[in-house]
């Protein structure tokens, strides 16, 4: 990142999960210590950049498994001290909300603060009320299980491998999602809920296996559609409630659920209905990657906001 502008975005996949049906963090904190350095040379490699070049080291403090925030903390703050140049310690979630205004070349429409985010991910579901980068007020937030969370639970159960979001989502185009009823959270206020929505589902699918072998295969499409349907039910609601509240005529949503195609297509008819303008990062950009981290460590950069060298990370930032 320079100026602003993403000179390079280098992912390391971490397929190893798939076999294990989820993320189990001694692999994943093990998958972190042997890509980490050959990622950052890549990085340097495909920007044109000396490490000498490098003004400040940006890294993720939280919230995440605290496995792999520590890998990632202990190169960081080495490279940082090795290089004489400032840390920057990185709130996740809030990365993800500014992956928005990430400038790869592509132009593309962005929110203009104040906006209301949606964040939703496999660990994190909140709602944010975004006044500036430096500036986010979390105004509501799960009580139990994330979205993505739901999502991979659900998908675990029909069968369907890890990570199985983008799977039901795919299942869900051919499904009807009135061929099944599940509960609707009644959680007051702002925060949201999906443990019943998951329990329920999970009753439903075993008890209509029990009665009908090959129910799970054979309604698999219907059950995706009911699944994603109900969950994406409770998160337009939360967030209709929330920009009538506070009055907001912008929303973004971020995080790797953004790349669900029903809770964009949802999401857009929510604009045209309240008559709010919605905003969605780029695909590339919507599951965890080092572009947000970095242009989020650029604006704490700029307001000369340094972490000190014994900054450790913590697996929850907030609550």
């Amino acid at each position: 990142m320079a100026g602003g502008r993403l000179l390079s975005n280098v992912v390391a996949s971490q397929e190893v999960h798939a076999k294990w049906g989820g993320v189990v963090p001694e692999l994943a904190s093990r998958a972190h210590q042997e890509h980490i350095v050959p990622v950052v040379q890549e990085a340097l490699q495909k920007a044109g950049v000396a490490k000498e070049d490098l003004q400040a080291v940006a890294f993720t403090r939280g919230p995440g498994l605290i496995g792999a925030l520590l890998v990632g903390a202990c190169f960081a703050r080495t490279l940082a001290q090795a290089l004489q140049i400032p840390l920057l310690a990185v709130d996740h979630v809030q990365a993800h909300i500014m992956a928005h205004f990430i400038r790869d070349g592509q132009e593309r429409p962005q929110p203009s603060f104040p906006f209301l985010n949606l964040t939703v991910s496999g660990g994190h579901s909140q709602l944010v009320l975004v006044r500036s980068p430096l500036d986010m007020e979390v105004i509501g937030s799960t009580l139990d299980d994330a979205a993505g969370e739901a999502f991979d639970n659900g998908a675990k159960v029909l069968g369907l491998p890890y990570p199985g979001g983008p799977l039901v989502d795919r299942h869900a185009r051919s499904g009807d999602p009135a061929s099944f009823t599940l509960p609707k959270p009644a959680i007051p206020g702002l925060d949201l809920s999906f443990s019943g929505i998951k329990t329920a589902f999970v009753a439903l699918v075993q008890r209509e296996e029990l009665r009908t072998p090959g129910f799970r295969e054979n309604r698999r499409d219907d059950l995706c559609a009911a699944l994603q349907a109900a969950i994406i039910d409770h998160l337009v609601a939360k967030l209709r409630r929330a920009v009538r509240l506070h009055n907001i005529s912008q929303v973004g949503i971020a995080g790797g659920v953004a790349a669900n195609s029903g809770l964009r297509h949802r999401l857009q008819e929510f604009g045209r209905r309240e008559g709010v303008d919605v905003f969605f990062p780029p695909l590339a950009y919507c599951t965890d990657n080092a572009a947000m981290i970095a242009l989020a460590g650029q604006h704490l950069f700029a307001a000369g906001r340094f972490a000190p060298l014994d900054t450790v990370p913590l697996p929850r930032l907030h609550g």
